[in-house]
């Protein structure tokens, strides 16, 4: 018998093909160097954070705040949530407060938090393919089950077969917007629709549906603003971070905020802090805390992404790739050009080209794009997609 659980072992089996392909990269980089390796599969920004940042962190170096390392409130700081639920609070009609947030280990914390604080043994989270492949295992953490709903043309929200697949057992959905692996965005009309298709089905199952919009990409939009999810669904609940935006991913610093429409709002913050202290995240850091405070309106430069964006998908589009054009985030998810993404995924590793398959995320038939690497290695790759189109019978 094995030292570790069946269940994780299983899951070992199954894991993240973003890791796997990444550590096929190592090996790769390390027999050819890392100047032959085109490595586009982990979303790890090389953009630097703002500079902002680093004035804030010099001014906390040189003007400590007495007792900044000491333990704190569970849901964190007051000036920090403050300061988030002012930023939340001026894209939406709701009077977002210091005590609808909780700061966290960035998303996957408050992912964590919010499914154990709502979910009871059994009950069904839907997710939207393609999806990020950890929402199962947030799910299955806590005791929950997923229940993965395809989307419809251009990756937007079908809901007619969201609706199909809502029964006495569904308890939440999970939206991320602008989309990990597809970079879509979801129109705000199309959110409204959902909302009140959701508030339908509570009634007709007597039971409530909490909507968690999962939004670390939201800030790095190129043509349209993410809508405000409040606006669009009662009983809904953001969970992110600052990895992206800031380019912080290593800070895991981030937050969970309450709609203060919710019904019950205080009980799901009451249980969502006590969450918090019992899954054994805690507290986010005190430091990165006191830091994102004053940069709650910073962002890295947008217009670098977008630049990337549209290099990759001109270039890859001329080749004959296809896919839709994403209005947001940092990855393209282009249509495998033979059945087998697997496969193609193997000839694209001959140019030295490492991708990661639509499998990973519920969609077999495409594969993933992380285009949020230096300028010099997207031209420097250009040729080997050149070869690669050719192989494959695109040119």
């Amino acid at each position: 018998m094995s030292i570790i659980a069946k269940k994780v072992n299983d899951c070992i089996e199954n894991a993240s093909w973003i890791r796997r392909m990444f550590e096929e990269g190592t090996a790769l980089r390390l027999e050819h160097g890392d100047d032959k390796v085109f490595d586009f599969t982990l979303g790890n920004p090389t953009t630097e954070p703002p500079a902002a940042l680093k004035e804030e962190l010099k001014r906390l170096a040189d003007f400590p705040v007495p007792g900044m390392h000491r333990y704190m409130n569970n849901a964190g700081y007051e000036e920090t949530r403050s300061a988030v639920a002012e930023v939340i609070a001026e894209t939406c009609s709701q009077p977002v407060e210091a005590a609808h947030v909780v700061m966290t280990c960035g998303a996957g914390a408050a992912m964590n938090i919010c499914l154990k604080t709502i979910l009871n043994p059994g009950d069904e989270v839907i997710i939207l393919t393609p999806f990020f492949v950890e929402y199962k295992f947030y799910i299955d953490n806590q005791g929950g089950v997923a229940v993965a709903v395809p989307t419809g043309e251009n990756f937007q929200p079908d809901l007619a077969a969201i609706e199909g697949a809502i029964t006495q057992k569904t308890r939440a959905i999970i939206i991320n917007s602008p989309n990990n692996p597809t970079g879509v965005i979801y129109p705000k009309s199309t959110l409204m629709e959902l909302g009140e298709l959701l508030q339908r089905m509570e009634k007709q199952i007597g039971r409530p549906l909490t909507l968690i919009s999962d939004e670390p990409y939201a800030r790095i939009s190129f043509e349209e603003p993410v809508a405000n999810i409040f606006d669009c669904v009662q009983n809904s609940v953001i969970v992110t971070s600052h990895s992206k935006d800031l380019a912080l991913p290593g800070e895991r610093i981030g937050y969970l905020a309450a709609n203060p429409a919710m019904p019950e709002v205080d009980l799901f913050m009451q249980g969502a802090i006590f969450c918090n202290r019992v899954l054994g995240f805690v507290n986010a850091p005190a430091l990165m805390q006191r830091l994102v405070t004053n940069l709650q309106r910073c962002s890295v430069d947008i217009e670098e992404y977008r630049k990337k964006r549209d290099r990759l998908y001109d270039h890859l589009s001329g080749l004959g790739f296809k896919m839709v054009k994403p209005g947001g985030g940092f990855y393209l998810f282009p249509e495998s050009p033979i059945k087998d993404e697997m496969e193609f995924i193997r000839i694209a590793q001959k140019y030295l080209i490492l991708l990661v398959p639509g499998s990973g995320f519920g969609a077999p038939g495409y594969f993933r794009i992380a285009y949020c690497v230096d300028d010099e290695m997207i031209e420097r790759s250009l040729i080997a997609w050149e070869k690669l189109a050719e192989e494959v019978g695109l040119r």
